[in-house]
């Protein structure tokens, strides 16, 4: 069951506002807690504790090394392409850039080339 405290709902505020402009995006649950899919692929979830993101990365190792304390995973997801991120520390830009690319690396070509016409 979802911890839905008020930092969480901040936190949801917080990731909604960086992801309202990019194209295709649903929220649906996963796991029972609220998720980000673009074709019908997930790119982003909150977790059960409501204060963690689980993301998807192709460059997890180097957010890993930058910092240690901001983004980690655990043994579940050392054979997938996704972090977590301590969304209690993480540095706002930091954040918009990580929804970014999740969603880049699960968005369809065309969605891609739509939102980087439509951001010039």
């Amino acid at each position: 069951m979802l911890n839905m405290d008020i930092d969480s709902f901040i936190y949801m505020d917080a990731i909604r506002k960086h992801i309202v402009a990019l194209p295709g995006i649903t929220e649906k649950p996963c796991f029972g807690t609220p998720a980000f899919y673009v074709n019908d692929k997930l790119f982003a979830r909150l977790k059960e504790d409501g204060q963690t993101l689980v993301i998807h990365t192709s460059e997890r190792e180097k957010w890993l090394k930058a910092k240690p304390g901001t983004f980690f995973i655990t043994d579940h997801y050392k054979n997938y392409s996704y972090m977590l991120i301590n969304l209690e520390i993480v540095a706002p830009a930091d954040l918009k850039n990580l929804l970014t690319e999740a969603w880049r690396n699960r968005a369809p070509k065309r969605l891609i080339k739509e939102f980087d016409l439509n951001k010039n």
